[in-house]
């Protein structure tokens, strides 16, 4: 297990006490090099300097892209729930992911363990559908719009698909490399400029979107980026992490 330091906020942060909030990692080595640059990053959920209070960094064994993203099966799921029963005993209070698609398993590890479980930023999208009213959308940001399955919406709850809009990278040039040449690295600038390009298209193309839910949790560090090109409302799993972080009072706003 990873602790991650504490960053200087000028919040008042809790010290002193062992994290309460824990991020479950994939298996060490099975991590692809675009994707370890993408983790060096300020915002991106596995960098402990993202976070104004401490957290815990668990590496699982058997999470990688093809259990996650890929092809998501029972095995990894009971997996998951060993581990989450193990930091339960640990006292760890809520349990989240480094994955989006890891909201596959939600269900399951909710229903198996009695802390708070949130397994990806896409939990956030009926509570924001509610905000933003019945007369606008949400547009999804994924990482790939074919990986991103039924069962990942279901088990999110979204039931509104009408007022639901998925834009993806994965036929992004540079972005689209993961895919086709996994063992090279990214060029971050290419990168930061096809997630804004992408978005900008979304909204042309929706111009009812009323907010954006970045799905991949390597998608954070460029979130301050498309507020303040495009002007709209952007959740991602700082979001969520933030305000699970103030209800177990792991930090504090005043």
């Amino acid at each position: 297990v990873q602790q991650g330091p504490v960053r200087k906020m000028k919040r008042r942060c809790l010290h002193g006490k062992k994290p309460k909030i824990c991020i479950l990692r994939w298996e060490e080595g099975q991590v692809l090099p675009a994707q370890l640059q993408l983790e060096s990053l300020p915002g991106n959920s596995t960098n402990p300097a993202s976070y104004p209070f401490e957290v815990m960094m668990l590496r699982v064994k058997g999470a990688n892209m093809d259990t996650i993203e890929e092809n998501p099966c029972q095995e990894m799921l009971d997996k998951f729930i060993v581990v989450c029963k193990e930091l339960a005993a640990q006292g760890v209070k809520d349990i989240t992911t480094s994955c989006g698609f890891t909201a596959y398993y939600q269900e399951g590890l909710a229903a198996a363990v009695p802390e708070l479980v949130f397994t990806s930023a896409l939990l956030q999208v009926p509570f924001i559908q509610t905000m933003v009213g019945p007369n606008r959308k949400v547009a999804v940001l994924t990482a790939n719009k074919y990986h991103l399955r039924e069962e990942h919406l279901q088990r999110a709850k979204i039931v509104d698909r009408d007022h639901l809009v998925i834009l993806s990278l994965h036929d992004q040039p540079e972005w689209g490399r993961i895919y086709t040449h996994p063992n090279e690295e990214f060029n971050l600038e290419a990168v930061t400029d096809e997630v804004v390009s992408v978005v900008r298209k979304g909204l042309e193309e929706n111009p009812d979107i009323g907010a954006v839910v970045l799905e991949c949790t390597d998608l954070p560090p460029y979130s301050a980026r498309i507020r303040d090109e495009l002007g709209i409302p952007v959740f991602d799993i700082n979001t969520m992490i933030s305000y699970v972080a103030l209800s177990l009072n792991e930090y504090k706003m005043f």
